[in-house]
């Protein structure tokens, strides 16, 4: 707004007819004669103020504002500085950098967020409900609440009591809380016809209602060609119970990834091979599935070995296995990564175990809590609280560590004011988290991305196995005794399981159209030597066209003449493939294949390298 001399009306908009009752743009007289009981003196002030003032605003005393950032991709991205001191923006998610264009534009951004795998990851799991700890979920309701019609006057016990079953499977609550005195009182204030219930009747409720979709889904199934299982045993501590869980995953009829859980039983003791395969063979057959299994994931247990050995014989009585089995047995990458980082954890417990019982002294008193919270408040930290960690899951240790490096400062700070606190680290404890830190969030990252449920993961098994390590042998070469030490246990672990090539890793690698076998051709010289890469690229190649006879087989003539003759070329966008060392090299690896070859390479991959960025 521009400020004109007094008495100048130039400068000033003129008011309209409809605006000429408004005490703004009255006269001082009229405004002097109406009464001005509800103006704030404070405007009559800063307006004589205006009036009095003989200043003449020029346009450079006028600042124009920022504009500001209205696109809901700044929620995902931090500014900070390089070492040249050029402004870049940094995903909160996977750590990634990114050039921040003058003209404000976000559409890369955008682009990224779409493709990060650490943010997929951390929405599905919000998604399912199991950021903390994994559930037996129910599908999500379509039910809307306020949909739900009124009340048309007819009172129906029935429908009400399935309701309050589903009520009370959905939340885990106990079939008890119906016979609880104050949620009788509640319903009969609600509706005076309600009938109290006992436990056994809603249990009795559920188990009807769970029969009902079971029969719903064992019709499903009758569609489904292929089916893949994955089980995992649980011990209960209090119950000393140990039970089997099984999981089912499938694409049904409309090309969607679906899953369920199909069993949750008790194994009895002793718990052998042979036992958990007869728990697994008989929960297929409850389903009618035991002709429909293609692969069974399981952990790398022994007693697992023996299991699958034996599944392996009761499935062929049914159906002919792929490759003659060879891929019917897959072992849990999440599971061997995670052997890996607890080896390499057990060197190091001395410093661990120093700042875990730091956190654990002054989590477990509300006034040392208290205390450590007052000193993060002065020192200004975004941070607000520790966390536990859990002794057996490296993945929580490493949280743990992760958020205590956070309060580094604050922990010295803390002893001063607590003489019983003896066991604070000492900043060269700190260093030496640091560098654990460092080397546990590629293990940690590369978790995620293979236990995700809701993509397809089996492509990117390779990648990730392979990242974990080239980091393990980037830091093999460190002249520090302390990561030396610990690395090498965890590369002993890693060759022990990675020995062998994981085939089905392989060949789910092979099928992403982008890479093709030129996958294997890149990554195989990271994991073995080029002896080895070449006789596991060579075996590969060989099941792969094993494979495809077997499928050919299996297929009509008027299907393979649909098929046959046809090439398929495909273009990926940059858009899709998430920026990263590893990746950038192999878009290198993909440009000189096809120079050598002189022909076009039926994929593009367009990715910068972060080097050539800056």
């Amino acid at each position: 707004m521009n400020i004109g001399t007094p008495g100048d009306t130039s400068s000033h908009p003129t008011p309209s007819a409809a605006d000429s009752t408004s005490p703004i743009f009255c006269s001082r007289e009229e405004t002097s004669e109406r009464p001005m009981d509800f103006v704030d003196p404070s405007i009559n002030e800063e307006l004589d103020n205006i009036e009095n003032t003989d200043m003449i605003a020029s346009d450079d005393d006028v600042q124009k504002p920022k504009r500001a950032k209205t696109s809901q991709v700044w929620k995902h991205f931090e500014e900070g500085k390089d070492k040249d001191g050029l402004v870049q923006l940094f995903c909160i998610h996977c750590k990634n950098v990114f050039k921040k264009p003058k003209t404000g534009a976000t559409s890369h951004l955008g682009r990224h967020l779409k493709s990060c795998s650490v943010k997929l990851r951390a929405e599905a799991l919000e998604e399912s409900g199991s950021l903390t700890q994994s559930h037996i979920s129910f599908p999500k309701s379509n039910v809307d609440p306020s949909s739900v019609p009124a009340f048309d006057g007819k009172f129906d016990m029935e429908k009400v009591k399935v309701e309050i079953a589903k009520w009370i499977m959905i939340h885990e609550y106990a079939f008890s809380v119906v016979e609880d005195e104050w949620y009788t009182i509640m319903m009969k204030r609600t509706n005076p016809e309600f009938v109290p219930m006992s436990r056994t009747t809603i249990r009795n409720q559920c188990v009807k209602i769970y029969e009902n979709e079971k029969k719903k889904l064992k019709n499903e199934f009758k569609y489904v060609n292929k089916m893949s299982i994955t089980t995992d045993c649980w011990k209960s501590k209090n119950q000393k119970i140990e039970y089997l869980a099984i999981t089912g995953h499938w694409i049904d009829q409309n090309w969607l990834l679906q899953k369920r859980v199909l069993n949750f039983v008790e194994v009895p003791p002793p718990r052998r091979g042979v036992d958990i395969a007869n728990v697994i063979w008989r929960c297929l057959e409850d389903w009618g599935i035991e002709g429909k299994i293609h692969t069974v994931s399981v952990d790398n247990a022994s007693a697992n070995d023996s299991a699958i050995e034996n599944l392996k014989v009761f499935i062929r009585s049914k159906k002919k296995l792929l490759c003659g089995g060879s891929l019917f047995h897959v072992r849990c990458c999440a599971h061997i990564l995670n052997l890996v980082a607890q080896d390499g954890l057990s060197e190091i417990k001395n410093v661990i175990e120093c700042v875990r019982d730091s956190v654990d002294y002054i989590r477990r008193s509300d006034s040392r809590l208290k205390v450590f919270t007052e000193i993060v408040k002065q020192l200004n930290l975004r941070e607000r609280k520790l966390i536990d960690d859990c002794k057996t899951r490296w993945n929580s240790t490493y949280e743990m560590l992760a958020i205590a490096i956070r309060f580094r400062d604050v922990f010295p700070r803390y002893a001063d004011r607590d003489p019983l606190y003896l066991d604070c680290p000492s900043p060269s404890d700190w260093e030496k988290v640091v560098k654990v830190c460092s080397l546990l969030e590629v293990f940690w990252k590369a978790t995620h991305v293979i236990s995700g449920s809701y993509y397809p993961t089996s492509n990117l098994f390779l990648q990730e196995v392979v990242r974990v390590k080239v980091e393990l042998d980037n830091k093999s070469q460190s002249s520090d005794d302390f990561i030396y030490d610990m690395v090498n246990s965890m590369k002993r672990k890693f060759d022990k399981y990675w020995g062998e090539s994981n085939l089905l890793m392989a060949i789910a690698a092979v099928l992403d159209p982008r890479y093709k076998m030129m996958a294997l051709e890149f990554f195989f010289p990271k994991l073995y030597s080029p002896e080895k890469a070449a006789t596991e690229l060579a075996f590969v190649r060989r099941t792969l066209y094993d494979l495809y006879s077997e499928y050919v087989s299996m297929c009509s003539a008027e299907s393979n003449a649909s098929g046959s003759g046809s090439t398929s070329q495909s273009n990926v966008d940059a858009r899709n493939v998430e920026t990263g060392t590893l990746l950038s090299e192999l878009a290198n690896f993909l440009k000189e294949k096809q120079s050598e070859e002189k022909k076009p390479v039926p994929i593009i991959l367009l990715i910068e390298d972060d080097a050539s960025k800056g």
